[in-house]
Order: C-alpha cells, then structure tokens, then sequence
C-alpha cells in the first residue's frame, strides 16, 4: 500500500471498479444464478462454483445453448431478484477498501462500474461504501448491448485530465479500456 499511497496527492483522483476490486461479489452471484435457474427452469442441475472464472451471461449462455431468449431473460431477472440474500456472501477486498476509506475525504473518489445501480448500490450500503464516494457511474439498463468505456465517460462526465487519475481495476479487458481513454499505464493498479 505504501507504493500506492506514493503515487497519490491531493489532486488525484481516484476511480475504483466494484466487482473483483473493492468487493469480491463472485460466490453472491454464482449462488443468484445458480438460484435463478433453478427457480425459473426448475432445472435441478449441478452447477460447480469455479472460484476462477466469473459465471455471467456468456457462462450461461455456453452452459445452457437451447435456452429460449425468454429463458434467458427470466433468469436474468431473478438472478438480481436472488443478489440481495446472498449479500452474507460478499467480502471486501481490504487493499482497496483501505484505500478508499483512507482517501475518501481528502481526494475525488469515483466508482466507475458497469454493475448495475440497484445492485451496486445494495452492494455498497451492505458494506457502508456508499458515502465514501465523491461520484458513481453504474452501467445503465439500456446500455446492456452496447458498450460504452466507463473510464472514458467518467472522465468526460467530470472534466477529468486522464493524467489525473488512478485506476483500480481487476479485469484485464478493463485495463485495457483504461488505457484507451488516456489514463497512463503507471496509474492503473491491477487487483488480482
């Protein structure tokens, strides 16, 4: 944390993911679907949670190919039905949250997720996140089909010089997404 805290003064911002970054949120959601599917399908399939990979849409997808899209759709929907009880198993990730905690009230602090509000929010108030960030960009509903680079739109959104900001961030694609909206690879600190 030291090296980190070297790279920071009062005029950096910083700009955290949730997911993976500030808060590890994959059992929680592995145990929505797993519900989800059930419920809506009454498939009672063994599904194996596979601490390594993410289960999202394409796993879902790949998992189950004859699904119809209104399946699909349903799952979906009571997946974020089930999200709120399975809460228990979410867990901060104590690197970024030191970090955002220790900063929060003397620098910018932005969540930039493309979680959707409702559940980044019910995520965040769980771990009394919420008031310690200046700004939040959630990914929006409509945008499920088209992406949109959150760094790029926080950084327009805010007036923000790229060369500002620190990124805290797990997923490699992401990473990357960064470095095209201009924020110098030095300043992007990968959570793994």
């Amino acid at each position: 944390m030291n090296d980190i805290k070297l790279k920071i003064n009062t005029e950096t911002v910083l700009f955290f993911d949730l997911d993976g970054t500030l808060i590890d949120t994959d059992f929680a959601n592995f145990l929505s679907f797993k519900d989800a599917i059930k419920s809506v399908i009454g498939l009672d399939k063994d599904i194996d949670y596979n601490p390594n990979e993410r289960f999202n849409r394409s796993t879902l997808k790949k998992m189950f190919p004859n699904f119809t899209n209104i399946e699909f759709e349903k799952i979906i929907h009571q997946k974020e039905l089930n999200y709120s009880e399975n809460l228990s198993k979410t867990t901060t990730i104590s690197l970024t949250t030191d970090i955002l905690t220790y900063y929060a009230e003397t620098n910018m602090t932005v969540l930039v997720t493309n979680c959707r509000e409702e559940r980044a929010l019910i995520t965040l108030n769980y771990h009394n996140l919420k008031d310690k960030f200046s700004h939040i960009f959630f990914r929006k509903s409509a945008d499920k089909d088209f992406h949109i680079n959150k760094f790029e739109s926080a950084l327009t959104t805010l007036g923000l010089s790229p060369e500002s900001v620190i990124v805290f961030e797990n997923e490699a694609f992401e990473i990357e997404e960064a470095v095209k909206a201009g924020i110098p690879t030095k300043n992007i600190i990968s959570i793994v």
